[in-house]
């Protein structure tokens, strides 16, 4: 890829960051007004060689997410490189429902391998395209927030969020 689209949308969580290819799919999302911050969730043979602010189809559906429709992120295109299990466990991780989120375990069990927990965990962490990709849904076994790249605080707004709709 030679060419990308950065915006970045104002959110109740704080500045959003969409980085989207030439073909309008998003590479790159999460919380966050540092490109830098955007990039570095891409191995350096997958960054663009050139990034210029615009506009993007995915910043839309983060609006109305943010405005009480939490299915508009379910559709937009996204374009992830991983490994069998890396895509696998992406694709899963869309299908959890909003309001209904797994524990990794349940996530890991999602995926065929109910004792693979870190595996799932290690899914979870490397998700570059935040929210449009949903792994703010998987918690620790025992309901509390664990890890999220963008913190747990923008993870806990989110899972609220979705909780009440």
């Amino acid at each position: 890829m030679t060419t990308a689209t950065l915006q970045f949308v104002d959110t109740p969580d704080g500045p959003f960051a969409i980085l989207a290819d030439d073909a309008d799919r998003v590479i790159v999302s999460g919380w966050t007004s540092d490109p830098d911050a955007v990039l570095g969730r891409l191995r350096p043979d997958r960054r663009p060689t050139e990034v210029s602010p615009g506009e993007t189809s995915a910043a839309d559906a983060v609006l109305a997410y943010y405005g009480g429709d939490i299915r508009a992120i379910d559709d937009v295109p996204v374009v992830q490189h991983g490994t069998t299990m890396q895509l696998a466990g992406w694709r899963a991780l869309r299908a959890i429902a909003p309001g209904a989120p797994l524990t990794y375990t349940g996530f890991a069990t999602a995926l065929g391998s109910p004792s693979a927990v870190r595996a799932a965990a290690s899914v979870c962490a490397r998700n570059a395209v935040a929210l449009f990709v949903p792994c703010h849904r998987v918690l620790r076994g025992d309901g509390t927030m664990g890890g999220f790249a963008w913190g747990t605080e923008v993870k806990q707004s989110l899972l609220a969020r979705e909780s009440a709709g």
